[in-house]
């Protein structure tokens, strides 16, 4: 029973009640128990004295029962044993350059009066999903941090099991509204209203929860936990109505995923929009809705209100709770019929295009008005054990903010790139030009102690083997064809990094070029963590995609390497692989950089290659 009555009757806020000074005693041991034995377990394991792996218990579902997509590793590990890390090895896999808490579990970015800000879902109790609160930084640059207060927590009816996430909504008179999902003391998912306590604060250091909340209930139809993350609001000019999208799925058939639509003048009261903004059958719950204009012939970046025009699409993403990736398609906006309309209905929402290909999920983009640019950012979560987090004291990593643009040559996709800021943290260089790589070579770089990279390459096949290639290989696929060990006569080729001087461990970052049987050639751009680690309780893939190379283009990549997270762009952001690994013996002064050509019947010219050093980013406690 999804119904209005029904939901109404989850919605009454508890009763005031006098707890006693015993019981609540009694529960303070109980929850410090079920925080510190897991670590206590783990802990044993790391004193292990045989260095063997010890066994393994299945870590609980963090998640999927609350109503939010699924947040442990442990259905795909099973009951694997736990690997014996050492203290070296879990402090080699914290970022230099890349945000994320100073401990603990890692929502609506935006700029402020000369501060980036950043919100995000935060555990301020556990290395794992729970107790959901929002976290905050703010910062001048979007690369050094300042970690400020904790900015709400889950302390009314209305968001007591979780204030999820949201996004905030700068209003033409420089005032900041934010629209965030709690989740309720009966577990329905509510929209909330929340504003700054002090406007004039360029840090936005306090947060007042409006006392009338919840704005937005599930509607008729929509199960009490299909209904989340509000996006950014824009505003219609035909109506003077701001609207609102929040993602959901349709129960009734089809399994769709949806997008409804709501319109509010002042924030505190809304409609909700007849019919849907989009559905796409069989692509189930849509979370993180996101909803933005792109130019189609400037490379700048729109502000969300920005309504159709000739030169301007829009971009609908989703993060999909069933498979975990986030998709997107670019299409035209109706505001008068609540419709969005793909350019491309084979490649709509759930079946097409991805932002990133590898282990990125919930991203959030914001319209950056002192740059007149787009930023998106994505969380990267763990692929390793509960136990190895919270042996570590931290889990999850938000990826480098991307730069969003149409792709005005392709016209059919977006590129993601690098903010330019990421930039200044580049140290020394080394440049490499004209390299030759035959057939089933492997090249070292001497970059000794390679964990902080900026690696730009451009890679370059012998011509005449392009033309006397006659084998059709129309089956290959990134992630099903064996990975970088896997050769064929045009590839794969391309770089390895956070690689031992064996390469006993190493992520191989490469290109497979296919022929198909009508003679024409597909670029794939693919990201393999096979060997990545010899560590046997950790998630490895192969990722990866195939990724549009225009007539007289070469083959270019761009890769930020820190510690245990890869970023990868193909064909200046066309196709992104981001990836978690988790190296033993590739750490520190130990992790080299290779190039290799594993084709078949291809030799390889790598014209360019520039490394850069990165230094790490400055990450600072706030002060009262």
């Amino acid at each position: 029973m999804d119904g209005p009555d029904f939901v109404s009757s989850l919605l009454t806020p508890p009763a005031p009640r006098r707890r006693s000074r015993r019981y609540l005693f009694s529960l303070l041991p109980l929850s410090a128990l079920l925080i510190a034995f897991p670590a206590l377990q783990a802990l044993r394991g790391l004193q292990s004295r045989s260095g063997h792996p010890t066994p393994a218990v299945l870590a609980p579902s963090r998640g999927a029962t609350a109503g939010v997509s699924e947040k442990s590793t442990s259905s795909f590990l099973g009951s694997t044993a736990a690997y014996p890390w050492t203290k070296s090895m879990l402090a080699f896999q914290r970022t230099g350059f890349h945000f994320q808490p100073e401990k603990n579990w890692m929502n609506g970015p935006l700029y402020y009066r000369g501060w980036y800000h950043l919100f995000y879902q935060y555990n301020p109790d556990s290395a794992v999903w729970g107790n959901i609160t929002w976290g905050h930084a703010a910062s001048g640059d979007l690369i050094n941090w300042l970690h400020l207060p904790i900015a709400m927590k889950p302390d009314r009816w209305f968001d007591i099991n979780g204030v999820w996430t949201g996004s905030a909504t700068l209003l033409a008179d420089g005032k900041v509204v934010m629209l965030y999902t709690g989740s309720t003391n009966e577990s329905v998912q509510v929209q909330n209203l929340a504003v700054p306590a002090d406007p004039d604060d360029p840090l936005l250091l306090r947060w007042v929860k409006h006392d009338g909340n919840p704005v937005l209930v599930p509607p008729a139809g929509i199960h009490f936990k299909d209904f989340r993350d509000p996006t950014t609001a824009w505003y219609v000019d035909g109506d003077g109505d701001w609207r609102i999208a929040i993602g959901s799925k349709n129960n009734s058939g089809g399994h769709p995923g949806i997008t409804l639509v709501y319109r509010t003048r002042d924030f505190y009261h809304y409609e909700l929009v007849d019919g849907v903004l989009h559905a796409v059958p069989l692509t189930g719950m849509w979370e993180c809705v996101d909803f933005y204009p792109v130019h189609t012939s400037a490379a700048v970046g729109l502000d969300t209100s920005s309504g159709p025009a000739p030169t301007v699409r829009h971009v609908l993403k989703a993060s999909l709770d069933d498979d975990k990736h986030d998709y997107y398609a670019i299409g035209r906006y109706f505001p008068e019929e609540n419709s969005w309309v793909p350019d491309d209905p084979e490649a709509d929402v759930g079946i097409g295009l991805r932002l990133d290909y590898g282990k990125y999920y919930a991203s959030k983009s914001f319209y950056d008005q002192k740059k007149r640019r787009r930023v998106l950012w994505g969380w990267s979560g763990e692929t390793d054990s509960e136990r190895a987090d919270q042996l570590k004291g931290w889990a999850s990593v938000q990826t480098i903010p991307r730069t969003v643009l149409f792709d005005q040559k392709t016209q059919s996709n977006l590129l993601l790139w690098p903010v330019e800021e990421v930039e200044t943290l580049r140290l020394s260089r080394r440049n490499f030009t004209n390299l030759e790589l035959a057939a089933g070579s492997v090249k070292p770089l001497n970059i000794a102690g390679a964990t902080q990279l900026d690696i730009v390459a451009e890679f370059e096949i012998d011509g005449t083997s392009l033309e006397a290639t006659a084998e059709a290989d129309v089956g290959y696929n990134c992630s099903t064809s064996g990975g970088a060990a896997g050769r064929g006569v045009l590839g794969p080729f391309g770089v390895l990094v956070l690689a031992d001087e064996v390469r006993s461990e190493q992520t191989a970052v490469y290109f497979y070029v296919a022929k198909g049987t009508d003679g024409r050639l597909n670029a794939f751009f693919c990201q393999d963590e096979l060997r990545s680690s010899k560590a046997n309780d950790i998630v490895k893939r192969v990722y990866g995609s195939t990724v549009p190379v225009l007539h007289g283009e070469t083959l270019s990549v761009r890769i930020l390497v820190d510690h245990s997270i890869i970023e990868s762009f193909a064909q200046r952001g066309r196709a992104c692989i981001t990836s978690r690994v988790y190296p033993t013996v590739a750490i520190d002064g130990s992790a080299r950089l290779f190039l290799f050509n594993n084709a078949t019947g291809a030799a390889v010219t790598v014209k360019s290659l520039d490394i850069w050093r990165m230094g790490s980013a400055l990450m600072r406690q706030f002060n009262i």
